[in-house]
C-alpha cells in the first residue's frame, strides 16, 4: 500500500477541477503531505469508476459456451480489465434464470462461490449482483438465505418470458438459440416456459415475500427494463427502489418522483441510444431522470460515457464524472468511495490529459493498472 504526495496534476475534487495536490495514506485520502512526491503533470487524476452492473465478464468465465474448469482464472482476467478501464469496484451481474446454460443456477453457483472465494485476494473491489428471473418459484424459499452464503448484497428482478407469444400459443422468438444455450431440446425448452407462464398468477404474493425477506436483511434491490409507471409504483411499495434501465420515460419519471434511483448503461450514451431503441440515456440525463451510468455489457463504455458528456458540454466534468462514481456509489450504499476528499478511500484513476487514456488505476493506494511513462514517474 502506497503512502504518497501527488502533484502538478488536475485533480477532480469535491468542488471541481483544482492543482492543490492528493495525498493518501494507509488507503485512505489525507489533508496534507506524508512524504515522498510524485510529479503527475501533464495528467488528470478522478475518482475511480464504481460499476453498479456489468456483464462483460461472461466472456472470461464461459468461453464458447463451457465454464472454465478454472474459474478463478478467469476472474483474475477479468479483473485485469476492469483495472485497464479505471474501474475500482465492479459489480458482476449474474443471472438465475429458467433460461439455462451460463444463466442457469448451477452456473451462478460457481460464478458466486469462486467470487466469494476469490475476491479478497483481488485488488480491485469485486462484488455480485444476482439477477433473479421472477417466475422460478420453487428457488424463493432458499433465495434469502443463499445470498448471505454467497455473501450479496444486491438483486435485481428481471422477468424474460415472452408472455404475449405465450398466451397466444404462438412460438416464442429465438426458440431453437435458446435451446441450445441451454442444452435442451427445443419441445423441452417450450414446454419449461409454458409450465412457468402458467403459474404466473402466483408471482405477485410471492415476490410481495421475498422482498420482504431481502427488505430485513438490507438487501439492495432493483429491477429491470420496466416500462410504465405502474409497473414502479408496485415495485416502490416493495421496497425495490433501483429502476434498472427502464425502457420508457415514464418508467424513468415515475421512480424519480417516487424517490427512487435510476441506473442506465453507458453503451447507451456512448451509441447515442438504446440499441433496443428504449429511451435515450442521453435523453434521462438532461432531464435528470438518470442517478448512475454502468458498463452494462462494455467495460470501457463507463468511462467514454462520463467523458463524452464533458467534452460535449451536457455536463461539467464533475457531474459528469458522479454518473459513474459517486451515483453508483450511493446506489450500492458506499459512502466510503466515489469522490477524492479527505477520509476517502484512495481509489483513482490517472487519465493521460493528452488523449484521455487510462494511465494508472489505484484501489486504497494499491496500484490494479499502471502503463507507459508514469510507471517510471511512481518508481522515481
Amino acid at each position: 500500500m502506497l503512502n504518497l504526495d501527488l502533484s502538478g496534476a488536475e485533480v477532480l475534487g469535491s468542488a471541481g477541477i483544482h492543482r492543490d495536490g492528493l495525498s493518501f495514506a494507509q488507503g485512505v485520502i489525507v489533508d496534507g503531505p506524508v512524504g515522498r512526491s510524485v510529479d503527475l503533470s501533464g495528467y488528470l487524476v478522478l475518482p475511480g469508476i464504481v460499476d453498479v452492473h456489468g456483464d462483460g465478464f461472461e466472456r472470461h468465465l464461459a468461453p464458447r459456451r463451457g465454464a472454465m474448469k478454472q474459474m478463478a482464472e478467469g476472474l483474475i482476467a477479468v479483473e485485469a480489465e476492469l483495472a485497464a478501464n479505471g474501474i475500482t469496484t465492479a459489480t458482476l451481474a449474474q443471472f438465475i434464470s429458467w433460461e439455462g446454460g451460463v444463466r442457469s443456477y448451477e452456473f451462478a453457483e460457481q460464478v458466486f462461490s469462486h467470487l466469494r472465494d476469490v475476491a479478497p485476494s483481488m485488488v480491485t473491489d469485486l462484488r455480485g449482483q444476482l439477477r433473479f428471473e421472477t417466475h422460478m418459484l420453487d428457488f424463493y424459499d432458499e433465495l434469502p438465505d443463499r445470498m448471505s452464503d454467497w455473501g450479496l448484497r444486491y438483486i435485481v428482478f428481471n422477468d424474460h418470458l415472452p408472455h404475449d407469444r405465450l398466451q397466444a400459443g404462438v412460438q416464442p422468438r429465438r426458440l431453437v438459440s435458446q435451446a441450445l444455450k441451454a442444452r435442451r431440446s427445443p419441445e423441452a425448452h417450450l414446454a419449461l416456459m409454458q409450465a412457468l407462464e402458467a403459474e404466473s398468477d402466483e408471482v405477485p404474493a410471492a415476490l410481495d415475500w421475498l422482498c420482504a425477506q431481502l427488505g430485513k436483511r438490507g438487501i439492495v434491490m432493483g429491477s429491470h427494463d420496466d416500462s410504465t409507471a405502474a409497473q414502479r409504483a408496485v415495485w416502490a411499495a416493495r421496497g425495490v427502489k433501483v429502476a434498472e434501465f427502464p425502457e420508457t420515460l415514464e418508467a424513468a419519471e415515475a421512480t424519480a418522483d417516487a424517490g427512487g434511483i435510476v441506473v442506465m448503461g453507458s453503451p447507451n450514451v456512448v451509441r447515442g441510444g438504446s440499441h433496443n431503441l428504449n429511451v435515450s440515456a442521453v435523453d434521462l440525463i438532461s432531464m435528470g431522470y438518470c442517478d448512475a451510468l454502468a458498463s452494462d455489457y462494455h467495460y470501457p463504455s463507463a468511462r467514454r460515457a462520463a467523458l463524452m458528456m464533458w467534452q460535449n458540454g451536457m455536463r461539467d466534468l464533475k457531474g459528469a464524472w458522479s454518473l459513474v462514481s459517486g451515483g453508483p456509489a450511493a446506489v450500492l450504499g458506499l459512502s466510503d468511495r466515489g469522490e477524492l476528499s479527505v477520509g476517502k478511500r484512495a481509489d483513482m484513476v490517472v487519465l493521460e490529459r493528452s488523449s484521455l487514456r487510462v494511465a494508472a488505476t489505484l484501489v486504497q493506494g494499491r496500484v490494479s493498472y499502471m502503463t507507459g511513462e508514469i510507471a517510471a514517474r511512481f518508481m522515481g
